[in-house]
């Protein structure tokens, strides 16, 4: 029931929100301000009340089983019946997901004016179907849930992004629409061979060696869409520079993690012979794509960019990890996903919903000497920078590490290349750091306009620094609750 209620809530909450009663123009405007707080509110109460939800799961879950639990089937509710459960890796993501779907409708709270109810709406809209993706427990509706986030993330942009918004949403839609077609093409298949799209049922079948590899290669090119890979990536850096901060926020805190959990779930286990047979491709398309994101993330000045560039290297680590087969290798690969969703985030709070919010513009080459008229923000923003560059004692370190020890581990020679992204990410986290808070006298614009972190803005950024730095300190937690499941996943495979 816990998790029927987990889809339930965020849709309880768009009702409620949709029924508001609303004030036309000519009245006055104290009445327009006083359902814009209540429709923020209720939006902000349906979250939080779904983190709660989530974390009451966490707590009654039995980590020393590897079943699948809390499980509710639904019959004859359509052609075919609807299974929801999680087991100990899906439940990091509905964690991660229930986190960030807060901070996002927070940090947002002060730069969307227009067309507010819409916007909510579309929020709440996008956790109802992001947490389906990860509590389904069939491949169909994980498709379903999987392609369904498009719509709202394309009205989401092209409605409330930037400039060239329009275009950027058509990227985003058409980009990972013709990516998906492959994995619809590959469900079909599986459901003709098997007769079935139960998860539990396919995890106990064995599928022959050749249709393992064409569907080895359908999934891989839909989840290298969603990663994204090297040349599949135009459409990630387009959305993230011209979405608003909340979409921002999703889709590198949470979007961007379903391609891990896609591998996790689909490819490892039921694939299992072509994935061993050729993670070689996989890797060198991962090395190659960390070595060609880095080095343009060093030569770009767009501050948003330089990130979204960021969460591609961060991407391509953790996808060498999950295809190591080895334990430490797939526990990092799922730990640095959750590790960069807090980050990331972070990092998308300072630059667009801080810096951006404050100055109007992106560009590195007009910020320097932040540090004089912002201290608090520079020491949040330092601790934010030197996780996204790995340091010891983030949650960060502990995932790099383990993904690239298990590269390590199942490809040596393509290992030494891929830990270029150890320096790499230093340099150019380095340098954005360097450029915005130091290199120089700042603007005297700035001294008028630039005021330090509010009180709102604070907490928010100092949830994720907490979040990154205790974990990264003690992060038995995680790996705990994980080390059972990935066992049984490497034994399965």
């Amino acid at each position: 029931m816990l998790l029927l209620l987990l889809l339930l809530v965020p849709l309880a909450g768009i009702f409620a929100i949709y029924t508001t009663i609303s004030y036309p123009h000519d009245d006055e405007d104290n009445l327009n301000k006083n359902i814009t707080k209540k429709v923020k509110y209720i939006a902000l109460f349906t979250s939080i009340i779904n983190l709660f939800l989530s974390l009451l799961i966490f707590i009654t879950y039995d980590f020393s089983n590897n079943q699948f639990q809390f499980v509710r089937e639904y019959h004859k509710l359509s052609f075919y019946d609807i299974y929801l459960g999680i087991d100990g890796i899906s439940i990091y993501f509905v964690l991660l997901t229930t986190i960030i779907i807060p901070i996002s409708l927070l940090s947002s709270s002060r730069s969307i004016t227009d067309n507010i109810r819409s916007y909510l709406i579309i929020i709440l809209l996008l956790e109802t179907l992001l947490l389906g993706v990860f509590i389904v427990l069939d491949i169909l509706l994980f498709y379903i849930f999987f392609e369904s986030i498009l719509p709202p993330l394309f009205i989401l942009i092209g409605l409330f992004g930037s400039s060239d918004r329009v275009r950027a949403s058509f990227y985003l839609f058409l980009y990972t629409l013709l990516g998906s077609l492959f994995l619809l093409l590959s469900i079909i298949t599986i459901y003709s061979i098997m007769g079935t799209t139960d998860f539990n049922a396919l995890s106990k079948t064995n599928i022959k060696y050749f249709t393992q590899l064409l569907l080895f290669y359908g999934i891989l090119i839909a989840f290298a869409v969603k990663t994204p890979i090297i040349f599949l990536n135009t459409w990630l850096l387009k959305a993230h520079v011209e979405s608003p901060l909340a979409g921002s926020i999703i889709l590198a805190g949470i979007v961007l993690k379903l391609s891990l959990y896609g591998i996790l779930r689909l490819i490892l286990p039921l694939l299992p012979k072509a994935s061993l047979d050729y993670t070689y491709i996989v890797y060198l398309i991962g090395v190659i794509t960390i070595i060609y994101a880095s080095i343009s993330t060093l030569r770009t000045i767009d501050v948003k960019e330089l990130i979204a560039y960021s969460s591609v290297c961060h991407a391509a680590v953790y996808l060498l990890g999950v295809f190591s087969n080895t334990i430490q290798g797939i526990e990092g690969g799922i730990i640095l996903g959750l590790a960069h969703g807090f980050v990331s985030s972070g990092l998308f709070i300072c630059v667009g919903g801080v810096l951006y919010d404050r100055s109007s513009t992106r560009l590195i080459t007009y910020y320097r000497g932040i540090a004089q008229i912002m201290p608090l923000f520079s020491i949040v923003f330092f601790i934010l920078s030197l996780a996204n560059a790995g340091t010891p004692f983030t949650l960060n370190f502990v995932g790099e590490f383990m993904s690239l020890y298990g590269t390590f581990e199942r490809f040596p020679i393509l290992g030494v290349f891929s830990s270029s992204s150890i320096v790499f990410s230093a340099a150019y986290t380095i340098y954005m750091f360097n450029r915005i808070c130091f290199a120089g006298t700042y603007c005297k614009f700035f001294k008028f306009n630039l005021p330090d972190l509010n009180i709102r803005e604070f907490y928010i950024l100092f949830t994720l620094v907490i979040l990154t730095v205790i974990l990264g300190v003690y992060p038995t937690p995680l790996l705990d609750g994980l080390h059972y499941n990935v066992s049984c996943l490497i034994y399965q495979i």
